[in-house]
Order: C-alpha cells, then sequence, then structure tokens
C-alpha cells in the first residue's frame, strides 16, 4: 500500500509552477516594463524574417508573394556568378575593417582619457560636446564633408590655393572615398561610443587604485594593470557585436557620398540592394543579397563568440 501522507503532499511540479507564478507576480513590473521591447523585437525583427522566402520566389507583384514561382537558389548562383560580387565583397571588407581598426579602439581611447579627468566639471562639458555629432543625421553630416572639401569654394581647397597649391578633388577621386567614409564615422560615432565603457570604468573598485599607488604604480601602471582588465569583458563583448554587423557598412552615408567616379570603390551590398531591388525592381535578387550579407554575419557572431570562449572570456551565447 502508498503512503496516505506522500500521496497527500503536492508534487514537486505543482510546487515549482506555485514558485514560479510568486516569482511572476512579484517582479510584474519589470516584465511590464520589458513588453514594449519585447513586441518592438517581434513585429519589426522576427515577423518580417518571414519574408526571406522571397529570395527562393521569382517574385511577381501581380501574383503575390504566396503565389509566385519557387526558384530555388536561382538568384543565389546568379549573384556568386557575377562578377561584380567580388567587387563588392571587397569593397564591403575593407570599409568594414577600416572600421575596426581605425573606429572601434577610438571610443575606448576617449573614454580612458575622460575617465582620467578630475574636474567634473570639464569632463561633463567635454562629454557634452563629444555627443553632439551622434545626433545629427548623415544628410548634415555629408553636407558638412561637401562644405570643406568641395574644389569649388571648398574651406580646405580654398586654403591650399591661397598657399600656391593646386586644388584636390577629395570627393572624387577613388583613393580618398575610403579614408572619408571612415573619418565620418570616427566623427560622428566615437562620443557616443564612450557612453558603455565609461559606465563600465565607473564600476571599477577604486580600492585597486589605491593598493597599487601604495605598491608604488604610477599612472600607466594602473592603466594597463587595473583599469584595462576590468573593462576587458565590456570590449570583447561589443566587438563580438561589431563583428555581427561587419558587413553593415551604412546605407545612408554611402549613398550620399556616392558619384560616377569613386563607384568602383565605392560600391557596397547595401547600396546594390537598393540599386537592384528599389531601382530595377529585382525584389527577390535584392533579398538574396541582403540574405547573404545577414548570413555572413551570423557566422562572424559565432565564430568570435567561440574564439572569446577559447581565449576565456565570457562571450554573448
Amino acid at each position: 500500500m502508498g503512503n496516505p501522507l506522500a500521496a497527500s503532499r503536492p508534487s514537486m511540479s505543482a510546487v515549482h509552477r506555485k514558485q514560479r507564478l510568486k516569482r511572476l507576480v512579484r517582479n510584474r513590473w519589470l516584465y511590464i516594463m520589458l513588453l514594449p521591447g519585447l513586441l518592438y523585437f517581434i513585429i519589426f525583427k522576427y515577423i518580417p524574417m518571414y519574408g526571406v522566402l522571397l529570395a527562393f520566389k521569382n517574385y511577381q507583384p501581380f501574383l503575390g508573394f504566396l503565389d509566385s514561382e519557387w526558384v530555388g537558389m536561382k538568384h543565389f548562383d546568379r549573384f556568386f556568378g557575377d562578377p561584380l560580387f567580388w567587387k563588392l565583397l571587397k569593397n564591403t571588407f575593407v570599409l568594414a575593417a577600416y572600421n575596426i581598426l581605425f573606429f572601434f579602439p577610438l571610443p575606448i581611447i576617449l573614454a580612458l582619457m575622460l575617465n582620467e579627468l578630475r574636474s567634473q566639471t570639464y569632463k561633463k562639458t567635454i562629454q557634452t560636446l563629444v555627443y553632439i555629432p551622434h545626433f545629427m543625421s548623415w544628410v548634415v553630416i555629408v553636407s558638412i564633408a561637401y562644405l570643406f572639401f568641395t574644389t569649388e569654394g571648398g574651406l580646405v581647397n580654398e586654403a591650399i590655393a591661397s598657399m600656391g597649391g593646386e586644388k584636390i578633388q577629395f570627393l572624387l577621386s577613388p583613393s580618398w572615398f575610403r579614408t572619408f567614409i571612415t573619418g565620418e564615422v570616427m566623427w560622428k560615432e566615437t562620443g557616443w561610443g564612450t557612453i558603455i565603457f565609461l559606465a563600465a570604468l565607473a564600476g571599477v573598485d577604486t580600492q585597486l587604485y589605491e593598493a597599487a599607488k601604495i605598491d608604488g604604480a604610477g599612472r600607466t601602471r594602473q592603466l594597463w594593470h587595473i583599469t584595462l582588465p576590468a573593462i576587458r569583458s565590456t570590449i570583447v563583448i561589443l566587438l563580438i557585436l561589431r563583428l555581427g554587423n561587419f558587413l553593415d557598412t551604412g546605407f545612408e552615408q554611402i549613398f550620399l557620398m556616392l558619384n560616377p567616379l569613386n563607384r568602383e570603390v565605392g560600391e557596397v551590398f547595401d547600396t546594390y540592394v537598393y540599386t537592384t531591388g528599389i531601382s530595377q525592381g529585382e525584389y527577390s535578387y535584392s533579398t538574396a543579397v541582403g540574405l547573404f550579407k545577414s548570413v555572413v554575419g551570423l557566422v562572424l557572431v559565432f565564430g568570435s563568440n567561440f574564439l572569446a570562449k577559447r581565449f576565456g572570456e565570457e562571450g554573448i551565447l
């Protein structure tokens, strides 16, 4: 016979359900605050993923999305077989590599410099000034670049001409295009990128610095042995996220800077998708190009996360 006392006890699963329900009720306001962000991702990120099927169809507007013909990998075969693919891949990878090499370290360096300031008034003033460019649109940023570097009335070229030099076609020269794209990104986003690093630096235990001073460590050694190791995990996580967007070189900025003379080095996947998909109406083909770019980004995220864990970091997955 079974134990009647044991039979009267609630099952473990029922106990767990009650505990989860209590936690849910106790933290209900946190879950309510989570809802807007969750709905945003569901509506604007996950539901539209159904449209990826367009890459495997020969979409015809008069037939509609569901009734258009399935063509399998036809659009991918066309894209990979096009000589233009290698030019797009090269241009996109070079611009992305420029952003990683020259832009990514700048917010870290600027955050370290701001962290060393002792005057809070001066520190906040500098922070405000370097944040401002982030809130400007790319139209404004590119307009400023034209104002300074155009050959007809540009401030830089007028200064060169006033000193007896010849004007340089900065905005039309393919050799200057990547420098301008990277420089504009650095000027616009460096200040805003310091926010996360400054938050990480604020969490460093000040007792570590005091102990290092007692041991005779100067500012440089404190920076190298305390500050940088303290924000290393933050740097790794942001680098992984940056690699996930490696091929997202930015449509609006590049589109505004493109012209017939620099298109050879400036055409990237984003502008190519716009040209073929919107201008030429090849919706299925442009979707295939965009899907390829997304898959590469996903592979880079998993690969960089794997390497981060191999080197002892936490990663994001």
